[in-house]
């Protein structure tokens, strides 16, 4: 398989799975900037800065001319219960795996449109989906990542859709992509507040850790 001289970004390249995407894509043929704090990687970059962020990006395209893909795969963790949890490890937790992904995004979403196939592809872990104790930061940010990820999916469809449907952008997103509402109206503050007090009461005793969607059917679609 070969890559057809597409370019790649992937942080936390240095080591585990971001080095193994790293060659893999390599292998295949892409051009790779692995990018890590520390270790033999292409790029070094401090991923809790803005300044890291935008750096990787455009060490990218200056190097390739082009970018196909962005992998935010850097991360670490933390355990601790949430009493006793390190306030700045909080933050440098949720910078590299959360705010790190957003920034690459941004920076990069120009250009992964330019490319006309462009990809991201976050490395979230089953923590995105479930959650285990002393694992604040962690679990937080996996949920979040996976977030920003179904928000992009959804902006990148935007002009596809736009040209599928033989309308405006702005009408696209009105009438497809926030369409499944089933109640087309707004949900009031006072319903809001009756739900959060009913929760905070003793028929409220039995949620514990499970949402409470008040989404007027969206998710019953």
């Amino acid at each position: 398989m070969s890559g057809d001289g597409r370019a790649a970004l992937v942080t936390g390249a240095a080591s585990g799975i971001g080095a193994a995407i790293a060659t893999r894509l390599a292998d295949d043929g892409w051009q790779v900037l692995s990018v890590d704090l520390h270790g033999e990687v292409g790029f070094h970059a401090d991923l809790t800065t803005r300044a890291g962020n935008r750096d990787a990006v455009r060490a990218a395209l200056e190097r390739f001319g082009r970018l196909d893909a962005v992998i935010p795969n850097a991360g670490f963790q933390h355990v601790s219960p949430i009493e006793e949890f390190p306030e700045d490890r909080w933050d440098a937790i949720i910078a590299v795996l959360l705010t790190s992904p957003f920034l690459l995004a941004r920076y990069a979403w120009p250009h992964l449109r330019a490319s006309g196939a462009g990809r991201f592809v976050a490395i979230a872990s089953v923590h995105g989906l479930v959650a285990s104790p002393y694992k604040a930061a962690y679990v937080s940010a996996k949920h979040g990542v996976l977030g920003l990820v179904k928000t992009l999916a959804l902006e990148g469809q935007i002009a596809d859709q736009a040209k599928a449907h033989d309308m405006l952008e702005d009408r696209v997103l009105e009438e497809v992509v926030l369409a499944p509402h089933a109640v087309k109206r707004l949900i009031e503050p006072e319903e809001v507040a009756a739900t959060v007090a009913f929760l905070l009461g003793p028929e409220g005793r039995a949620f514990t850790g499970a949402p409470v969607v008040m989404d007027q059917g969206w998710t019953a679609r």
